[in-house]
């Protein structure tokens, strides 16, 4: 198994076309499906799976795709500090759950830093990849929440995973929703008055764990729920479908526009929004300026 082998993989898991791969690495089409069929003899395992809709990753191939980014990711820090490439880099990546504001938040740091002295980049991803990322320093800091529910579970995680919690700030649960929805001009709402309408919920993956969840009181038996992935798909199905999420309620009115409204939900679940980085790691000043962003909306 080689580097080179490694970064195939990827290509191709990406571009989801071995042939899309293949001009991108500027090879031939055959010469790479061999030398990704010598991968899969060497390990023992199928990759990808391929079909007239194309090429995808196999669940082995999904696993063995996150060793594989974790190689790449710690061979190329090593490069870095043992080859010399001149003056460092200048990064600045922060994987979160799916919040408006730390995007506000996160773009209002990059503006201060000044955009053409980092190279940026912000991924709303899932639970679990977020621990992931800060874990393998793919990503400085992970913005997530803890609460009564999940926070025993994701704090051994994160000990395991030589992480610390920090606290940005702490809120109340509201229910997201579109402005036009019947109950969004409720000065509270309770689950009962929700039980005609479906919940949103971002799709954990592998790990679909209530305690993964991106939203709290996630072990309540919804009548009806919807997975999504992304928050543009989530907002599209609150105007569509009446839908609704349960959140920080903090709104970016700047980002999202006017068409939606956060209203308290009849509960005392509280959550805390917090940022994850490694024990070992010292923050750089454009993630101390992103923290001090990150905070005025817990005034």
């Amino acid at each position: 198994m080689t580097l080179q082998q490694m970064k195939y993989v990827i290509e191709i898991a990406e571009r989801g076309s071995m042939n899309e791969a293949a001009k991108n690495l500027f090879m031939s089409q055959p010469s790479l499906s061999q030398a990704i069929k010598d991968l899969e003899d060497e390990i023992g395992i199928t990759v990808f799976r391929r079909s007239n809709r194309g090429i995808e990753l196999t669940t082995e191939g999904s696993e063995f795709l996150g060793y594989v980014r974790q190689i790449l990711d710690q061979y190329s820090l090593m490069e870095d500090r043992y080859q010399g490439r001149g003056v460092s880099e200048k990064k600045f990546y922060v994987s979160a759950q799916h919040y408006t504001f730390a995007v506000e938040a996160f773009s209002n740091a990059v503006l201060k830093a000044g955009i053409d002295e980092f190279d940026f980049a912000i991924y709303e991803t899932r639970t679990h990849e977020i621990i992931s990322n800060v874990k393998n320093q793919r990503s400085e800091l992970g913005i997530l929440y803890l609460n009564d529910f999940n926070r025993q579970i994701l704090e051994n995680d994160f000990k395991e995973n030589n992480l610390v919690f920090t606290e940005l700030f702490s809120c109340d649960t509201y229910v997201y929703l579109g402005a036009s929805h019947p109950l969004a001009k409720k000065k509270k709402i309770s689950f009962k008055e929700l039980d005609d309408y479906p919940c949103l919920s971002f799709d954990q993956g592998e790990k679909n764990s209530f305690y993964y969840a991106e939203e709290v009181l996630s072990t309540y038996p919804y009548k009806k729920i919807i997975h999504v992935n992304d928050r543009a798909t989530a907002l599209n199905m609150m105007t569509l479908l009446n839908a609704y999420t349960l959140c920080s309620g903090v709104i970016c009115k700047k980002l999202n526009g006017t068409g939606y409204a956060a209203v308290p939900l009849e509960s005392d679940e509280k959550m805390t929004i917090g940022y994850i980085k490694r024990s070992d790691a010292k923050l750089s000043d454009i993630a101390k300026s992103f923290i001090k962003e990150m905070k005025k909306y817990g005034k």
